[in-house]
């Protein structure tokens, strides 16, 4: 029996087909959170793109899904793109860490900065439904393809319980929940884009591929409900929204800009990826789990010459930006002036939505604002400067740095609600920590407190200078009374 899956675009899933992934040292990226499908959406005019990542997990034979569309596809509004499209958007728009590095405080230098590292045509081949079935039950085969490696069948129906039936009687196992979740989509007489693998095509191209869909609606929404029908819990969604007009959020949730440009201890570097994930959670929480997150938003005009900063990675190409359905850009040859190989107005949204049924009971509706203010979730690294710390400068500095880190600590705790002793601890023995002025040498990194012989030395070596001063001052004019007389 074939399992529908769902990757938070409106489909139905029976288990969970999701892959963990890693994460960069200093970038968090969706694949940061378990259970999260990437979507991308373009919206020009009445005109939407909707590109679906995949990145089912299991055999592929079981592999199904279901969405809900406005009408009837074309072939020729149906496309396969490279996966390798929503890892470069990813790692181009994806949460940051910006390390800066403090000038030595007792040299003349100026401050040194990273940046971000500142650190086909139709055909009928499709597996046949069961004959006679759809008709008894209301259901209509409106159209079926075979797209690169799947089979694809555009249906409509009558009503929820005929669609389900034929679905299950068709090799489509669903949930209980799922008629009561196709009933609305059915009722405002949208169709259904089911879709599954030809394991023919399947062997050359060796993987499942990312679905493109193109369609004019005069809503600017995504449907998640069918893609909650089996679960309890919730799944979380990145959407990339691209339009001519400025940033896209949703008007029947609260679009919430995450936190940003928050100054933390050095110790996140080592697990930004841990740090961020317990950032999401918290504001998730605290904006009562109904809200949508803006993690970045960007002006990609050809003719904005700057197009991030700091830069986690390269842009997106012009190419990239087409494939992804902004057609109405003109691509060229790179310019040195504007830094771009295309032409034309296109403005990038990043979107972190977590979801369940009960606090997102509607699917999402956007809207295209005016509004091009650029926009990252970004946070911030200080190095401390390297030693010696023996001049005035110096010591104030360290005094500083330790507000500094308290600060950083704090700052810590608010977001994350972690146990921040330790940094809390290092900010307190900052001064302690870096005593170079009495060992007389340069310190870059904290290290132990002074000893008692650390002391003793330095109070020995103060009073041998000292004697020998005094000794100089006794002796020096006696010595040159005896030569001026002889």
């Amino acid at each position: 029996m074939r399992t529908i899956i769902g990757i938070g675009l409106g489909l139905l899933m029976a288990h969970e087909a999701w892959a963990f992934c890693g994460f960069f040292v200093a970038q968090a990226g969706a694949k940061l959170f378990n259970k999260t499908s990437q979507v991308i959406v373009v919206r020009d005019g009445a005109r939407t793109v909707v590109t679906m990542a995949n990145d089912y997990q299991g055999d592929v034979k079981n592999f199904a899904m279901v969405v809900p569309v406005p009408t009837v596809l074309k072939r020729e509004q149906i496309r396969v793109v490279e996966s390798d499209l929503f890892d470069r958007l990813d790692a181009y728009s994806g949460p940051r860490l910006a390390e800066y590095y403090d000038p030595p405080p007792c040299q003349r230098m100026y401050a040194r900065s990273s940046g971000m590292y500142e650190t086909s045509s139709a055909v009928e081949n499709a597996a046949a439904p069961v004959p006679g079935s759809a008709q008894k039950l209301g259901v209509t085969i409106e159209a079926r393809y075979t797209v690169g490696e799947y089979d694809i069948l555009i249906l409509s129906a009558k009503e929820s319980d005929g669609l389900a039936t034929w679905l299950t009687q068709n090799g489509y196992h669903i949930p209980d929940q799922a008629r009561e979740v196709l009933e609305p989509y059915i009722k405002n007489k949208l169709k259904f884009f089911v879709v599954k693998v030809n394991l023919n095509e399947l062997a050359n191209s060796n993987h499942l591929r990312p679905i493109q869909i193109e369609y004019d609606y005069d809503r600017f929404m995504l449907p998640i409900r069918l893609g909650m029908a089996n679960s309890d819990g919730v799944q979380d969604m990145v959407v990339y929204a691209l339009s001519k007009t400025g940033r896209v959020e949703t008007v029947n949730y609260r679009t919430v800009p995450m936190p940003t440009n928050i100054d933390v201890p050095v110790s996140v570097k080592s697990r930004f990826g841990e740090f961020y994930k317990a950032v999401f959670d918290k504001a998730w929480r605290e904006e009562g789990k109904k809200a949508v997150f803006l993690e970045y938003s960007w002006d990609l005009s050809g003719s904005n010459f700057v197009k991030c900063d700091p830069c986690a990675t390269n842009p997106p190409t012009g190419e990239d930006l087409v494939a992804a359905g902004a057609h109405w850009l003109t691509l060229k040859q790179p310019d040195d002036w504007d830094g771009s190989n295309y032409d034309g107005n296109v403005y990038l949204t990043r979107l972190h939505v977590r979801y369940g049924r009960k606090e997102f009971p509607e699917d999402l509706n956007f809207t295209e604002t005016p509004n091009k203010q650029n926009f990252q979730s970004r946070y911030v690294l200080h190095i401390p400067g390297e030693g010696p710390y023996d001049c005035p400068e110096g010591k104030r500095y360290l005094k500083e740095l330790a507000e500094r880190r308290m600060k950083e600590a704090d700052n810590l705790a608010k977001l994350t609600d972690w146990d921040v002793t330790p940094e809390r601890k290092e900010a307190k023995d900052t001064e302690k920590n870096y005593m170079p002025w009495i060992f007389s040498r340069d310190v870059d990194e904290p290290g132990p407190p002074p000893t008692f012989t650390d002391y003793l030395l330095y109070v020995s070596g103060t009073v041998a200078v000292v004697l020998l001063i005094l000794t100089l001052i006794l002796v020096l004019p006696a010595a040159f009374k005896r030569l001026k007389a002889t």
